[in-house]
């Protein structure tokens, strides 16, 4: 997109926010649609679903939006809090720069449920590194290799953008991601099959595999 058309859409979009906006009413109706929207979408992220239970403790996630991809991959020790917040944006930045309305799909991974796999020796350094320091390490395996372009950089405190290099990273997360490759695989390969799961194979806005779920907006 050129530098015109760029500013073309932002006009059109800032338009577009005016009229919705125009007055207490308008502005009444634009919040509760928005977070009626959100609430429901975060409640497919971490309620249980059927036979599937609630998400809840350490989990991967990931956001993507058609055209780009996967742009941004988070962790947290805490989904069934982090994840309903996600798409309301109140603790959260992705909301503010990309609105869950135009997300494609988010990947849920509950990568505890893949430790069991894993050798006894391996379990047991699992076990023992602690689930902060895994999920860290988790999160920058899964960034290292997708290049999300939102994780991509970081604001600095003049307002400006530093690029984060993330095969330098010393990094608690960076560091100790050495140490639990097997996990690391797994992970990769439980992601794989959320994000290449089709929407008609299980018929609605919730999809479900063993390691997870993946939540597809157009479909709420």
């Amino acid at each position: 997109m050129s530098g015109a058309d760029h500013d073309k859409a932002y006009a059109a979009w800032r338009d577009a926010l005016d009229v919705l906006t125009a007055g207490a009413a308008e502005l009444s109706e634009w919040q509760s649609r928005r977070f009626d929207f959100a609430y429901r979408f975060g409640t497919l992220l971490t309620a249980e679903d059927g036979e599937h239970g609630a998400v809840h403790g350490p989990a991967l996630y990931g956001i993507y939006r058609a055209g780009a991809g996967l742009v941004y991959v988070g962790q947290t020790l805490k989904a069934e809090r982090r994840l309903r917040d996600l798409p309301v944006g109140e603790s959260h930045h992705v909301a503010t720069t990309l609105p869950p309305e135009l997300w494609e799909r988010v990947v849920v991974v509950q990568w505890p449920r893949l430790v069991a796999d894993l050798s006894d020796a391996e379990r047991e350094h699992v076990r023992a590194s602690g689930d902060e320091l895994c999920g860290l390490a988790l999160e920058h395996l899964v960034q290292l290799r997708t290049r999300p372009p939102l994780n991509a950089r970081r604001r600095t405190a003049d307002g400006k953008w530093r690029l984060r290099h993330l095969e330098a990273s010393r990094s608690r997360g960076a560091v100790h991601a050495r140490t639990i490759a097997r996990l690391g695989e797994s992970v990769r390969a439980a992601w794989q099959e959320l994000e290449d799961l089709p929407v008609t194979e299980a018929g609605g806005a919730v999809l479900h595999t063993r390691a997870g779920r993946a939540v597809v907006p157009p479909e709420i």
